[in-house]
């Protein structure tokens, strides 16, 4: 059997030690990563000497014990025997936009599916979530707004989970497109349960994403922190029903973090379901989404605002030859709810 060190010599597989060793959004190991990379960052886990740093005892302490040589090895098969794939930074199918989370950003991500769905410009894709407890309304505003992307070429991002999500996921796939489930626990281990055959059906068509091993169960916590990576892997946040402290509420606040817009459907003032929408208006960090137009606004805002970086960067502010200028709405067919 190798050792740790040997191992963790491979940048994936010493990627792939930390993951199982760490908890999701781990910035003090991802700043690790950044400074001194994966590899060196296993061996200072496991080392004799104190990590230097404010957090480089605890830090050590924490992981170490994690890490074991026999377990990487059952978690590699596991996802070999799966028939999942591990993607770290620098692959063809690492997805854009991801490491917009700096330190926050996860080590490796393993995934069942077309992983080239990852590829595509962070404007195609469209996280919509929301409240677990759904109504029929915020399950048919749902369905309506998703087979609308679908229908542009939109790829439709959710978490598996009951009500919203679960209507999105369904939503794409009759629509005849693919879907992507960013889940909280392993792939092996398909959670809700009562979505196996749904997410079975996403592996097929689309694709199943997850920052933590074969093997882990969801907590609290990585359902948090799954809320960070549906930010980050799309270019818009649309939020059809949420309680006033749903767990929905921390995808929307990671999103306006990384200056990704958020969407929010208004409900009755008397639904509790839609309260959480309504609070994210309140305070201005969402804007109001009445129909696909208004979603596919937001999308575009967001290419729009890349293509003007990337001039800037080129020295292009005031390109003549620009026949669409920043800002500017590409008209489409009109379609509300």
């Amino acid at each position: 059997m190798d050792t740790i060190n040997e191992l963790a010599a491979d940048e994936r597989i010493a990627r792939i030690i930390l993951a199982i060793a760490s908890e999701p959004g781990d910035t003090v190991t991802g700043r690790m990563i950044r400074t001194v990379g994966a590899t060196e960052t296993v061996a200072r886990a496991i080392g004799a000497g104190v990590p230097v740093g404010p957090d480089g005892d605890t830090w050590q302490r924490r992981l170490a014990p994690r890490i074991d040589a026999a377990h990487t090895g059952r978690v590699i098969a596991a996802a070999e025997r799966h028939g999942m794939r591990v993607l770290i930074p620098g692959d063809a199918h690492w997805p854009s936009g991801i490491d917009a989370l700096g330190d926050r950003a996860p080590f490796a991500l393993w995934a069942r599916g077309d992983t080239e769905l990852l590829t595509e410009p962070v404007w195609e894709r469209l996280t919509v979530t929301g409240a677990r407890a759904s109504t029929g309304y915020g399950e048919h505003v749902t369905a309506e707004l998703v087979r609308s992307a679908v229908d542009e070429g939109h790829r439709v991002f959710s978490g598996g989970a009951y009500g919203i999500d679960g209507a999105a996921h369904r939503a794409a796939l009759a629509a005849g497109g693919p879907s992507v489930a960013v889940l909280a626990g392993g792939l092996d281990r398909l959670y809700p349960a009562g979505h196996t055959d749904l997410l079975t059906r996403i592996s097929k068509q689309g694709l199943l994403l997850s920052e933590v091993p074969p093997g882990s169960a969801p907590t609290k916590w990585r359902f948090l922190q799954r809320g960070r990576l549906l930010a980050a892997l799309s270019g818009t946040v649309v939020i059809a029903e949420a309680g006033y402290r749903s767990g929905t509420l921390h995808t929307a606040a990671r999103a306006v973090e990384l200056g990704r817009p958020v969407g929010a459907v208004p409900g009755p003032v008397t639904s509790a379901t839609s309260a959480g929408c309504h609070r994210l208006l309140r305070d201005g960090l969402a804007t109001v989404i009445t129909g696909y137009d208004d979603v596919r606004e937001l999308l575009h805002m967001v290419r729009d605002g890349v293509h003007r970086r990337l001039r800037e960067r080129a020295g292009l502010e005031n390109d003549p030859l620009e026949a669409n200028p920043p800002g500017a709405r590409r008209e489409g067919p009109s379609r509300g709810l």
